[in-house]
């Protein structure tokens, strides 16, 4: 059943007949769809509301920061404060999907640890953590109690915990999110709020209580969540709401993996240039992670990137919004599809607008993956290379496959003048999250995957 009889006044068979796609979505079937809407990055970075020095500024902000959270957290001791994590080929898990799914690719796989970020466990943390930590910043400069040059570390002290306790934060969250504001919310005295939609798993919920958070659950999705959170919010002078669907300030901190990328592909003297193509694979949800990770490389890597989001096809938002130009004013649930998907942090009705806007001319397109992969997927990388993320980092593993089986893809190869050069590729599956959760949760996913294969 439809949600509504129209759609921004048109039936969805009129959607149909301009966006022929719009049935095989809508039927749940996996899809590859490019964008033609993608620009070179010399005239579409220019029009953007964020620039490159603001993603710059971001970095520079975390280093201020960090040895406070050396500090606060000393599992980031051997990063010098910084929430990072390794980049890894993963040349098993490689030569295990060509076997499974019978194709051959060519280049080099490697995969973005995410899943392993420290603090918060996921790829939310870079941009949570930075927001408060910006928040906080804004605070006590404000009051004139820090400098620049300061030496981060005091804001640990006692003091600063009890001015910190006069102000709430808020946040609505599928789970990782709500991790990364509550845990360094709660951190450094902040009361902390994290509104969490019905499919946030439930030991998500119980980690946050442990670290004094208060968490409000509702029985409806994520869009649901974020609008209760951020309507309460508006009734506290002294409450900020971090805004997943809108927050300028989330989409620098998830930006500056860029930088970093740059920095750990120099270090395994891997090349990005025009003869050496890199193709990135970020699942998406709501779409600020992914969003601020596109915009974060194509201002490092420039054409020489393709961007590629992931949803599961109960959930691709993102794919309706930036496909019909729609962006937020359309959502899963218009169409009649249901939102429920294995993949938690990625059930999301509704996509930034913001976010929508900001990448329509950046990505390449957007595949979508069915939930009876992502366990599998899950259970391969166990198996080949002993690495455990949650069925919500998994989906970015098909895309070289995606990108060999489907005619889709073959256009954009052949559009591109990248058929050439595919064996000197980098393909790179962005993992989203998967270090705290709780071994048997694992063990569950893991054997759900081995009985689907």
């Amino acid at each position: 059943m439809l949600g509504t009889d129209e759609i921004l006044e048109k039936s969805v068979n009129k959607w149909k007949d301009t966006f022929p796609i719009i049935g095989q979505i809508i039927d749940y079937r996996p899809v590859f769809w490019l964008n033609e809407g993608l620009e070179p990055v010399a005239g579409a970075l220019q029009r953007l509301p964020i620039a490159y020095e603001e993603m710059l500024d971001a970095e520079r902000r975390l280093q201020r920061f960090a040895p406070l959270l050396v500090k606060l957290f000393p599992e980031t001791w051997s990063k010098a404060g910084m929430i990072e994590s390794e980049l890894t080929a993963v040349d098993n898990m490689k030569v295990l999907l060509q076997q499974y799914y019978n194709q051959d690719f060519q280049g080099r796989l490697l995969l973005k640890c995410d899943n392993a970020l420290p603090v918060a466990g996921s790829i939310k943390a870079r941009g949570g953590i930075y927001e408060v930590l910006k928040h906080a910043e804004d605070l006590v400069l404000s009051k004139g109690w820090l400098k620049e040059t300061d030496d981060y570390a005091k804001l640990a002290e006692p003091s600063f915990r009890d001015f910190f306790a006069q102000y709430s934060l808020a946040v609505g969250s599928t789970g990782n999110l709500g991790l990364s504001i509550g845990i360094m919310g709660a951190a450094l005295g902040f009361k902390v709020t994290v509104h969490m939609s019905a499919d946030a798993k439930a030991w998500k919920k119980s980690l946050l209580r442990s670290r004094g958070v208060n968490v409000v659950e509702y029985a409806s999705d994520y869009s649901k969540a974020v609008e209760e959170g951020r309507k309460q919010s508006m009734l506290d002078p002294a409450s900020y709401f971090v805004d997943d669907e809108h927050s300028k300030n989330l989409f620098l901190g998830y930006s500056v993996a860029a930088l970093r990328l740059r920095k750990q592909l120099a270090e395994q003297s891997i090349t990005v240039n025009e003869e050496h193509p890199l193709f990135a694979y970020l699942p998406c949800g709501v779409g600020g992670a992914p969003g601020g990770i596109c915009f974060g490389l194509k201002q490092v890597f420039g054409d020489n990137v393709h961007v590629f989001f992931v949803e599961p096809t109960h959930s691709p938002c993102m794919l309706l919004g930036v496909m019909t130009g729609a962006h937020d004013s359309v959502s899963v649930q218009d169409f009649g599809m249901d939102n429920i998907t294995e993949a938690d942090g990625l059930a999301v009705g509704r996509a930034s607008g913001f976010v929508g806007k900001v990448v329509e001319h950046l990505l390449s397109g957007i595949y979508t993956v069915d939930d009876r992969e992502l366990n599998k997927l899950l259970a391969m990388m166990q198996d080949s290379e002993g690495i455990k993320i949650e069925p919500s980092a998994t989906p970015g593993l098909l895309g070289p496959i995606l990108l060999q089986q489907s005619p889709e893809a073959a256009v954009y190869l052949e559009k591109h003048r990248l058929m050439d050069r595919m064996q000197n590729a980098v393909h790179l599956a962005w993992a989203t999250g998967g270090l705290f959760v709780p071994d048997a949760m694992m063990q569950e996913f893991y054997q759900k995957g081995k009985q689907n294969m």
